[in-house]
Formats: structure tokens, C-alpha cells, sequence
């Protein structure tokens, strides 16, 4: 996908001219695609900047729980979903060394009867690819790295400045620009998150390189004393394999918080040295892995600031042991366009606060039990996750709470 040069006003050189209504989205990721393409289903067309100059498929599996396929078939994007995405047979929970099962919850056919909608795994950037196949091209402007914002509460108007010189003014916008939003520190100021000690590698490969060796059809998770490990299948075909580790780290360690860092085979080999043959088989057969810093934080003050808000990994990132970092900003992209659809003649900065106070109990809980690291290692009833309908929430403060 290229960016829509035509849509620029060339007029004026420096400026952007946007069509009614007037809404910018910063960031491309999963969260904002979905957030435009829940707008349009409400007669809302926002426009969507991002810094990237092109998509790209990155080596990452993603897992979508009944909550966030819910969404996903509501965007209109099942049928997309059911041909590309894996469906485990059972969430899989097992002693590092031994491979005793300390629990199994049943996912295949269990979920789509208990909550309405299946429970996938797939490749990332397959997913990404959907949503941006579900948004009118015109809308996405690619190579727009975001410099400033300021707010003219008198206009009520949003101007917007980028690093080619362009910039623009608009009604509202909309901060899905991820963990180092630029959004949010101007809002907030600088953030400073806290390094958890943990390092996490991760990589998908062609499943072929296994040489036969069988990894089963649940999503799997190897817990050891001070590490893990979960592998599944990312594509229907069982072509490719994702895992994903955590394990501690050097305190003083210094690698940005970065998706795209190399890792170095041996020293990840040697961290699961002991663990279940099965766990063996996949690390010696993996040809290339990232390393990833794992950082957390606490729940934020505030998500907007006047016609200025965020969602997603810029107002609630968390560490991703709860696999619900994109479903949270699934959720917020529906919950988000109901709230703007149901309130049109409102004053947006009402409807933006409405929307923090629906969502942030919830996007909070979530925070916290992710970095407990203890979802479904045993027994639990994950009905408070997977039972949300982002649909149906009634558009009330703390209506999850």
C-alpha cells in the first residue's frame, strides 16, 4: 500500500485539507485501522497518519480471544479471520521440565458455543494486513511522522505539524501511536516506564524446519521457576510456528523497548537449557529471533486532554502475559466510534472523557493481571475477559467496573 498523494491540497504546499468530518488518527497499528474502520461503519471518515513508509509482515504471532474476534467479526473481518488464522484446540498449561499439565482449558468449539465467537492465533502482520484491507486506501497516509500538536480551544480545532513541513487543522484526533506515542507526551509529558528485569524472544519460522517433530494443535505454555515460553501454530495450515519467552535479565540493561532488536541464538538456547525436549525441538530448530525489552505501567491520570485523546498501547500498554494488549485496543476502537456515533451533537471533549471513564476500569484490570503473570496457569474462569462485548457495553461511566 503507497500513501494517497492526490488527496494533498496542491495549493498550498504546506497544508493538509481534510474532507468533513475533520478526524485524525496518529499511528496505523491494529488499533487505529480498527478505530477507523469502526468510524466508517458509523458514517465517520477519519484519516489515519502514519510515520512508517510502508507495511510490513514482522516475525510476530498474535492471539485473538473471543473478546477481540468479536470485535474483528463485527468489523466485517471474519470470513478474512476463518481462512488465515489457527484455531487451538485447547489452552495448554505445562511444568517446564516435566510436561505435566497444570491446566487445559478447551478452546476449539468450547468458546464459539460458550462466548458466540472462536478464539484464533495467527501471524500479526496477517491481521494487520485485514484491517488494512477493510479501510478505503485514501485514508491511510503512509510517511507521516508526527512533529507537534497544538490546540486552539478557541476554534475548536486541533493543528497538527509533521517532519516533511506539512500540517493541517482539524476537529480531533485520535493518539493509536502505540508505546511511544507522541501523543501521550504531549499530553503527559515524558513517560518513564519501569523495566521489569524480563526479556522476552520471539519469531515466527516455516513449520517444515522441525523436521516432524509434532508441537501438538493447543496453544502451549512452559512454565518454569523464573521463565516461560508459548508456542502455537500461527496460520491454518500449520506452515508457520510463533513462540514468544520471558525470562529475567540484567537489571541495567539498556535495549530500547523495541520489537526489532536481534537476539543471539545461543544465549536463548542456553536460557532453556533443562526444559521438556518438545521445548528443545522448537529452539534448535529456529534459523532467526528478536529480542524484546519488557517494560510496565501504572494505569494513566488521564487519556484526553480536550479534542485530544488516546487508545491502545498510548494511554494503557501492558506486558503481554494476558495475550489482551490488542484486544484492548480492539475493544476501545468499537466502544470509541459508539460513543462518538450516540453523541455526535455533543461537545467531543465530553464524549472523549465518556469514553475514558467506560473503558479505563476495565483497560486497568487488565494491566494489572497481566503483570501478575498467572493467567491460566491454573484452573480459571476467563469470563470477565472473554464475556466483554464491545458492541453492547452499555455508554455509561464504569460500566465494566
Amino acid at each position: 500500500m503507497t500513501p494517497n498523494t492526490t488527496y494533498f491540497n496542491p495549493i498550498h504546499r504546506d497544508q493538509i485539507v481534510m474532507k468533513q468530518p475533520q478526524i485524525a488518527i496518529i499511528g496505523a497499528g491494529i488499533g487505529g485501522l480498527a478505530c477507523a474502520r469502526a468510524l466508517s461503519m458509523m458514517g465517520i471518515t477519519a484519516q489515519i497518519f502514519e510515520q512508517a513508509p510502508k507495511f510490513a509482515r514482522i516475525g510476530a504471532g498474535i492471539q485473538m480471544g473471543p473478546n477481540a474476534t468479536r470485535v474483528l467479526e463485527g468489523l466485517g473481518l471474519g470470513e478474512d479471520l476463518a481462512q488465515t488464522s489457527f484455531e487451538p484446540r485447547t489452552n495448554l498449561n505445562r511444568v517446564w521440565d516435566t510436561g505435566e499439565v497444570s491446566n487445559e482449558y478447551p478452546l476449539l468449539g468450547h468458546v464459539r458455543e460458550k462466548y458466540g465467537t472462536p478464539f484464533y492465533s495467527l501471524h500479526r502482520g496477517d491481521l494487520h494486513e485485514a484491517l488494512a484491507r477493510s479501510v478505503n486506501a485514501e485514508q491511510i497516509h503512509l510517511g507521516k511522522k508526527l512533529n507537534k500538536i497544538e490546540q486552539h480551544p478557541a476554534q475548536d480545532k486541533v493543528h497538527l505539524s509533521f517532519t516533511d513541513g506539512s500540517s493541517l487543522e482539524v476537529d480531533a484526533v485520535i493518539g493509536a501511536d502505540g508505546v511511544h506515542s507522541l501523543v501521550r507526551e504531549t499530553l503527559l509529558g515524558p513517560e518513564a516506564p519501569r523495566f521489569t528485569g524480563r526479556i522476552a524472544y520471539r519469531t515466527t519460522y516455516p513449520a517444515k524446519l522441525l523436521k516432524g517433530v509434532d508441537i501438538g494443535e493447543s496453544r502451549t505454555k512452559w512454565w518454569g521457576p523464573d521463565r516461560h515460553i508459548v508456542i502455537y501454530y500461527v496460520t491454518k495450515q500449520k506452515d508457520e510456528i510463533y513462540f514468544v519467552t520471558s525470562q529475567p535479565e540484567d537489571a541495567n540493561w539498556t535495549t530500547p523497548e523495541s520489537w526489532s532488536a536481534k537476539g543471539d541464538l545461543q544465549t536463548l538456547r542456553e536460557a532453556y537449557k533443562g526444559f521438556h525436549p518438545d521445548v528443545q525441538a522448537v529452539l534448535a530448530a529456529c534459523p532467526d529471533v528478536h529480542k524484546w525489552a519488557l517494560f510496565e505501567r501504572s494505569p494513566l491520570p488521564t487519556w484526553c486532554e480536550g479534542r485530544v485523546l488516546m487508545m491502545g498501547d498510548a494511554c494503557h500498554a501492558m506486558t503481554p502475559y494476558m495475550a489482551q494488549g490488542a484486544a484492548m485496543a480492539l475493544e476501545d476502537s468499537v466502544v470509541l466510534a459508539r460513543c462518538l456515533d450516540a453523541f455526535k451533537e455533543d461537545d467531543l471533549s465530553k464524549t472523549f472523557k465518556l469514553f475514558e471513564h467506560i473503558r479505563k476500569p476495565r483497560t486497568s484490570q487488565i494491566q494489572l493481571a497481566s503483570s501478575a503473570n498467572q493467567w491460566m496457569q491454573k484452573a480459571t474462569n476467563p469470563d470477565w475477559v472473554y464475556g466483554y462485548n464491545a458492541w453492547e457495553v452499555p455508554l455509561v461511566p464504569n460500566s465494566e467496573s
